[in-house]
């Protein structure tokens, strides 16, 4: 039985003031207040690294913790299945051997110091865990299970019988939103967390600041330091939004933050493909939409086919969720079948196979033709939609302009999501790689440093996981201790000037 959270009123007149401000309260949250809350990895002793370099430098400073010693030189060479270097590192530290399928010990301890904690708040609109509690609960995770462990709880030995026999190690998202939510409460770290909390609005309060000779100079906005301009720690941002009780009743609330975390992932809404009908009631964004037709009985084998748009892991669960009820499918994608950027070309065959069963689906057959090998499937690859019309027929078109008209059912487009960042000038456009295009975590992610994850376009403010390009949850603890690490060398340096005045 999972504990109640307790309910936390915010004020509403901006009389609060916190340290650090964590939207979104999903595994990167989660691991964010983790470590700030005065949890701290060590490297064990007699324990030692499979990397004998990494291991060299790591018994240089023995004595400290990851978190207080320089990650660029620890991160240094390192290889890895993510483009952040402090995520490659501690990954490496985490999982040595991960992208192996070896399970090797971690050489990491960890520690908990309450005198390096740093007050902080973790905002989310649901429980904490975030999307994994509105995730299909029939479906097995892309990820092995230990690589959704946060740090200091092993999910197996949380799960224990469960999942023994559970078939290559993967689990289902409705015990990792229940392993999220335990894990709160086993680490005391409930006093953080404000559930059911909605941000509306944030800005920073102010873009000139003292410098040190008492006069006033602007904020240095395009900074790439290392070090975070002492500057930026005496802007305020200014938070505002409403949290929902549990009568339904929504309260407005005013804070303010010297730093602002965004870790609010990335499926808050539907990616949608901007084509003509895409709002007919027929046309839908989400698995849970077909299953419902399919328990109410709008879909079935006798039915006309669904139309499953797309080529990633959601489109897949799909295409097996009708397969399984013998539900006819046609399937219309972008990329050809041997693509090297189609996640299936990417998956080890061993260990998912039922997304390779979907991959020999898209791959055993001519294009619009009935796969001999799966019944009731017909693919339609480098296609695209022209349109979809009122009688639930779909205009496909391919890459050479031919036109199919196709009769469905139902549609499902499952091309991605997109993060929820209405709270900030422009959709956060402006803080992307790209300021043209809307923040995506495919093609335009938000653009920090890479080593403190503090965007480059505004001092105090950072970002991580799925928003920054970490995907998975094993690379989303690399962003927690960027983060951790920089605010944690800040405020000390702050200590510093403090006892000297």
């Amino acid at each position: 039985m999972m504990p109640v959270m307790e309910e936390k009123v915010l004020p509403k007149d901006g009389s609060l003031t916190i340290p650090v401000l964590i939207v979104g309260n999903g595994p990167s949250g989660i691991c964010l207040s983790y470590l700030l809350s005065g949890h701290r990895p060590y490297l064990s002793p007699g324990a030692s690294h499979t990397n004998p370099i990494l291991q060299h430098k790591l018994e240089e400073n023995r004595h400290l913790s990851i978190v207080d010693q320089d990650l660029e030189y620890l991160a240094e060479g390192l290889e890895g299945r993510s483009s952040s270097p402090v995520a490659v590192l501690f990954d490496t530290l985490l999982l040595p051997g991960g992208d192996y399928g070896l399970d090797h010990d971690s050489p990491l301890c960890w520690r908990l110091e309450p005198w390096q904690s740093i007050s902080h708040l973790v905002l989310g609109t649901g429980l904490p865990g975030g999307s994994w509690h509105t995730m299909e609960g029939s479906m097995l995770t892309v990820s092995l299970g230990n690589w959704m462990e946060l740090p200091g709880l092993k999910l197996k030995d949380w799960v224990g019988e469960k999942r023994r026999n559970r078939r290559n190690d993967r689990v289902i998202p409705a015990e990792v939103a229940a392993y999220y939510q335990h894990f709160v409460s086993e680490m005391d770290l409930e006093k953080n967390f404000v559930s059911s909390s909605c941000l509306t609005s944030l800005c920073r309060i102010g873009d000139v600041a003292e410098s040190e000779e008492g006069g006033k100079r602007r904020v240095n906005r395009e900074s790439g330091e290392g070090e975070r301009s002492e500057t930026a720690a005496r802007t305020v941002w200014q938070a505002k939004g409403y949290q929902t009780g549990r009568d339904g009743a929504q309260t407005p609330f005013l804070i303010f933050a010297e730093n602002v975390v965004l870790a609010t992932g990335t499926h808050d809404q539907p990616t949608r493909l901007g084509v003509e009908g895409e709002d007919l009631p027929h046309v839908c964004h989400s698995i849970s939409e077909f299953e419902t037709a399919i328990i109410q009985g709008r879909v079935s084998e006798h039915s006309e086919p669904v139309l499953v748009i797309g080529a990633g892991l959601t489109a897949a669960d799909a295409i097996l969720c009708a397969h399984h009820y013998g539900i006819p499918v046609l399937h219309s994608f972008r990329r050809a079948v041997t693509d090297p950027g189609l996640i299936f070309n990417q998956l080890p065959k061993v260990l998912y196979p039922e997304y390779h069963k979907v991959h020999q689906m898209m791959s055993q057959q001519s294009v619009g033709g009935e796969s001999a090998s799966y019944r009731g499937y017909t693919s339609y690859p480098r296609h695209h939609v022209g349109s979809f019309k009122p009688d639930k027929k779909c205009i496909l078109e391919s890459w050479d302009k031919r036109q199919t008209v196709v009769k469905t059912s139902m549609v499902l487009v499952l091309i991605g999501t997109n993060p929820r960042l209405s709270f900030l000038r422009d959709n956060g456009s402006y803080l992307g790689l790209n300021t043209k295009m809307p923040i995506s975590c495919r093609y335009n992610p938000l653009q920090i440093h890479p080593y403190t994850y503090e965007l480059l376009q505004e001092p105090g403010l950072f970002a991580m996981g799925p928003l920054v390009g970490d995907n998975f949850v094993r690379f989303v603890k690399g962003g927690a201790l960027g983060i951790t690490s920089c605010l944690v060398k800040h405020y000390k340096r702050q200590h510093k000037q403090l006892l000297v005045k």
